[in-house]
């Protein structure tokens, strides 16, 4: 089995690593979206997170539904009075630019259609990230229609299939993580308001930093087991954090006060819709849990708030002030310093 790079070993990208943490605590969040410079590791947080996270208990079936969740399993899985039972790590996916409809859906299996005259449905990508990860490097650059399924099915949590004579629903409760360079094609604004998060990932500029990336990849890649095995203790912290942030969830209290604040906040950016605040609710509420806190607080939205909304604003043609600059001057008018 290939070695994952362990996640608490990646350096330099906090606002990243920490935007994935909150997916994995509640993928409600609805997925990320990285945009920046080319090396700087996406595809490593992703898939380091994956390997991190506990395995799933899963059904036999081809889309490994939730045993625990009637309500999020196939048809062959609700109708079976008992289930064949295994565990999974955490599905990662990845999604090619050159993906069909077919590939990316599930479509008509034509060698059983041809040999045997029977009508089967051949699971697609989404069936096989289900519970886990899509993840579309140059994300900018994928076909807008296939966009628009990703999303879609992101946010209803189900793969319907009617084409070829076939009728298929099958679950696909997937995070989908987007990662790109915008200065190879930017992303249509309606379609950057449904992910959930969005982080700007950007090569450091601390010689210090740099040095301690390099030494610790040169490290993995000349000793993986051992360099993982120096890593295992704060790997179990953070998915001990992370278990018990999922269970605390839902406990963690959101006062009116800071629902107003997060909407004074939206407002005073001129944010299209409810989507944002739903979002910075969300991720604020996750990140109270994941550091024990009982209620989330100003400070919580303050944190949350650029990777929640910076990908909501309107363009002002007269106003070249960044996005990211906007929020945090924003933030100190509503929240304050």
């Amino acid at each position: 089995m290939t070695l994952r790079y362990p996640f608490s070993a990646i350096a330099g990208q906090d606002e990243l690593l920490q935007a994935l943490l909150l997916t994995a605590v509640d993928p409600l969040i609805g997925g990320l979206l990285a945009f920046g410079d080319r090396g700087t590791g996406k595809s490593t947080a992703v898939r380091a997170l994956a390997a991190l996270l506990p395995e799933i208990r899963a059904t036999s079936c081809a889309y490994h539904c939730d045993p625990d969740s009637p309500s999020a399993q196939c048809d062959a899985c609700r109708k079976s009075a008992t289930h064949k039972l295994r565990k999974l790590p955490i599905p990662v996916v990845d999604l090619p630019l050159g993906a069909t409809e077919d590939r990316v859906l599930g479509a008509l299996n034509l060698e059983r259609a041809l040999s045997h005259g029977e009508k089967s449905f051949e699971p697609g990508l989404l069936a096989q990230a289900n519970r886990g990860y899509l993840y579309v490097d140059e994300v900018n650059l994928l076909e807008d229609h296939i966009v628009d399924l990703l999303l879609d099915v992101a946010a209803s949590g189900e793969n319907v299939v009617e084409r070829d004579g076939l009728s298929v629903r099958h679950p696909a409760r997937i995070v989908l993580v987007g990662s790109g360079n915008p200065e190879e094609g930017e992303l249509r604004p309606q379609l950057l308001d449904r992910f959930g998060l969005s982080v700007e990932v950007r090569t450091p500029t601390e010689v210090k930093t740099w040095v301690e990336i390099v030494k610790r990849r040169d490290a993995f890649e000349r000793d993986p087991e051992g360099f993982s095995a120096q890593w295992a203790k704060q790997e179990d912290q953070t998915r001990r954090r992370i278990v018990k942030a999922r269970k605390a969830l839902n406990d963690v209290e959101v006062p009116d006060s800071v629902l107003e604040r997060a909407a004074a906040l939206c407002i005073n950016l001129k944010t299209d819709g409810l989507r944002g605040q739903l979002t910075l609710m969300r991720a604020a509420r996750a990140l109270a849990a994941y550091e024990g806190a009982k209620r989330v607080t100003d400070d919580h939205l303050k944190r949350m708030a650029a990777a929640s909304l910076r990908h909501r604003l309107r363009r002002n043609p007269l106003d070249e002030t960044g996005s990211t600059t906007r929020i945090t001057r924003a933030v100190a008018e509503v929240l304050g310093a």
